[in-house]
């Protein structure tokens, strides 16, 4: 018989114990590298280890693991010598010891066998060229406990030839500085700014540019990671749109211009990745609209678009640009909100959002709270009347004719005057003139020809 029950994740332990029956039925030499190892002394989860076999056959091992562990046969990767393995919980990656490195025109990495003691040193940063034997113990042989420690990220070679050899490692040391906390050796930057321009196509896919982007938005420490991609001149390169918004000076509550108050922003909204993608661009149009006075008048509409052409060059999908273009276009509508709106001005805001209301409001509190507007307490009774306009019933947010019955009502065929008319009822029904209701609505167009 089948069971509903999901299957349990292998442990820690047993998953060391299934890669030492593996190594040892192979008498191979293999250890867990990198980032797995590395988080565990930080103490934080990260299911998928890396292991690389010092003297025998990476895919032998996997197929081998694969076998013992009771696991489909690896999925591999001929040409880099790599097999993953998939496991409850764990995607295991088996490579053989090696040294690559990319041509300066090229995305695709020129793959060789390495010694151990290589194959370490050509690995992005320090922290992850730590070593876990099959019995669990820890090996340092690059000085990266003392970088740990310290806190500290910093390349096992020369910056210039780690970051030659897979440029994305500029982007990959950023984001992990604003996922740990840690900060850059001092050499980092000045060999991010020498080396910038390996960072676009074709060495650089946008799908892997835009991979490190979104972890860094969703990191801990979003700000620290638009401040370190800005000092390394790294910003121009994946986000010229938001490096063209340094220098344009605001009046009025604002206190930075508009990149400090981007930065600002982003660092208010919660760790949700559209919302903090939109807080990126929600004054992109602000450079292309000022009028030197303070005033950026269609910087909403403006930066929508900005924001639609980036996140195409980076891949996004359409449903995710969707929604951030909707979030960047409503942006001020919260922001401008007064006590004195009607109902129907409530409801409208409701309606527009949709299902992003509650996004949309999150990024107006942040939007507030990156200023020194002196209302944001006004955010709160926004917040109330639009949860009361929400939880009316019937409801006056939904639609209650279609185009048809328009048509059959009035005796028209298809046309912008049946569109017309619908959105007239809404907005009736909206101000509350007309009961939310299917029939009432029905009965008004009926006996209201002039509308």
């Amino acid at each position: 018989m089948g069971s509903d029950q999901p299957v349990a994740d292998i442990s820690d332990q047993e998953l060391l114990r299934l890669l030492k029956q593996a190594a040892s039925d192979l008498r191979v030499k293999a250890w867990i590298v990198g980032g797995y190892v590395r988080d565990v002394l930080l103490e934080r989860p990260h299911p998928n280890p890396d292991v690389v076999v010092e003297d025998g056959d990476a895919l032998a091992l996997a197929r081998r693991f694969a076998e013992v562990a009771g696991a489909p046969p690896p999925v591999t990767f001929e040409r880099y010598g790599t097999a993953q393995v998939t496991l409850p919980g764990h995607l295991v990656e088996f490579v053989t010891a090696r040294a690559e490195s990319y041509a300066p025109d090229s995305r695709k990495p020129d793959v060789r066998p390495a010694t151990l003691e290589e194959d370490l040193r050509r690995r992005d940063f320090t922290i992850n060229t730590l070593l876990m034997d099959l019995e669990g113990g820890i090996h340092d042989r690059l000085g990266a406990r003392r970088d740990l420690e310290a806190g500290t990220l910093r390349t096992p070679a020369d910056p210039m030839r780690t970051f030659a050899d897979d440029p994305l490692r500029m982007l990959r040391g950023i984001r992990f500085a604003a996922e740990l906390g840690f900060q850059l050796a001092p050499d980092l930057l000045p060999a991010m700014r020498a080396m910038k321009s390996r960072l676009s196509p074709p060495v650089i896919s946008a799908e892997r540019v835009a991979d490190e982007l979104r972890k860094m938005l969703e990191s801990p420490r979003p700000k620290l990671a638009l401040e370190l991609l800005d000092g390394s001149e790294l910003l121009g390169v994946i986000l010229p749109e938001i490096e063209a918004c340094k220098g344009v000076a605001q009046s009025g509550y604002h206190t930075h211009d508009v990149f400090g108050h981007t930065l600002l922003t982003v660092d208010a909204t919660p760790p949700d990745l559209l919302l903090r993608v939109a807080a990126l661009f929600h004054d992109a149009g602000k450079p292309a609209t000022a009028k030197g006075d303070g005033t950026f008048m269609g910087h909403e509409e403006v930066g929508a678009g900005i924001a639609k052409a980036a996140l195409e060059r980076l891949r996004f999908s359409q449903k995710e640009i969707d929604v951030v273009v909707a979030l960047v276009r409503l942006h001020l509508r919260p922001v401008f909100y007064k006590s004195e709106w009607t109902d129907g001005a409530v409801r409208r805001l409701a309606r527009d959002a949709g299902p992003l209301l509650d996004r949309l409001m999150a990024l107006a509190r942040a939007d507030i709270g990156a200023s020194a507007y002196p209302e944001p307490e006004k955010l709160d009774e926004l917040q109330a009347r639009l949860d009361q306009v929400r939880s009316e019933r019937p409801s006056r947010l939904a639609p209650l004719i279609s185009g048809e019955e328009i048509m059959a009502i009035r005796g028209i065929g298809p046309g912008p005057e049946v569109g017309r008319i619908k959105r007239r009822l809404e907005e009736l029904v909206l101000d509350g003139e007309v009961p939310p209701d299917e029939q009432a609505v029905k009965d008004y167009l009926a006996t209201h020809p002039q509308l």
